[in-house]
């Protein structure tokens, strides 16, 4: 199991857009996730920053064929033209990323 984070810029326009949609999440997409071996997926927002962390635990073997299923399936790909637009994507990512992965620097069970 690999423990992830990742930070993202959220618009403070579209803060409640985004809590709205999240609490009623689409069966279809919450369905992937799960296919893609995600398991305990929680964002997490901070103002006045209006910067988003999500911490997700990946329980398979193949995060990039995974991660690559979840950009073709077209619900998700519909979740997210919904989602990113609210989204604010740090300056300091790489040119692939949207979300910008975290190095985990501790880590206590």
């Amino acid at each position: 199991m690999q423990r992830m984070g990742q930070v993202i810029g959220i618009d403070p326009a579209r803060i409640e857009d985004y809590k709205r949609e999240h609490a009623a999440v689409w069966p279809k997409v919450l369905e992937r996730i799960t296919a893609c071996h995600i398991r305990n997926y929680t964002i997490f927002l901070r103002q006045p920053e209006n910067l988003m962390f999500a911490y997700f635990e990946y329980h398979g073997t193949d995060y990039a064929a995974d991660m690559a299923a979840m950009a073709t399936d077209p619900v998700t790909q519909d979740w997210w033209k919904l989602c990113m637009p609210m989204q604010r994507p740090l300056d300091s990512r790489a040119p692939d990323d949207w979300w910008a992965p975290m190095e985990p620097v501790f880590h206590l069970d």
